[in-house]
């Protein structure tokens, strides 16, 4: 299996973001590996970096497709940079499998 752009802590999940605000939609495009080898998940949103509306529209877009509350995700790391780490709350193995099945695009 591939690197995978999220680690496991107690009763969380930390996943590194390449975020593309103004992306034209609001959609999860799958996982890629930076230059430096960093793996991440690459998030587009219509909002634009500006105030904070594409940080928030990517927390609302992370809790709506992982099917959990929007306050049990938030920005750990990178506000005004594109790359990004974000906290969810939750049982980690259950949180991987949601992301494992958005990434891989299986039910």
């Amino acid at each position: 299996m591939a690197a995978r752009p999220w680690t496991a802590a107690a009763g969380a999940l930390t996943v590194t973001v390449r975020l593309t605000p103004k992306g034209g939609r609001d959609a999860i495009d799958g996982i890629e590996t930076l230059a430096d080898g960093t793996p991440v998940l690459k998030v587009r949103v219509r909002a634009a970096p500006s105030e904070g509306e594409a940080n928030d529209a990517l927390i609302s877009l992370m809790a709506k497709v992982i099917g959990i509350a929007r306050r049990q995700v938030s920005l750990a790391a990178g506000a005004t940079s594109r790359v990004k780490r974000i906290r969810i709350e939750g049982d980690p193995q259950t949180l991987v499998a949601q992301l494992e099945r958005i990434t891989t695009g299986h039910p």
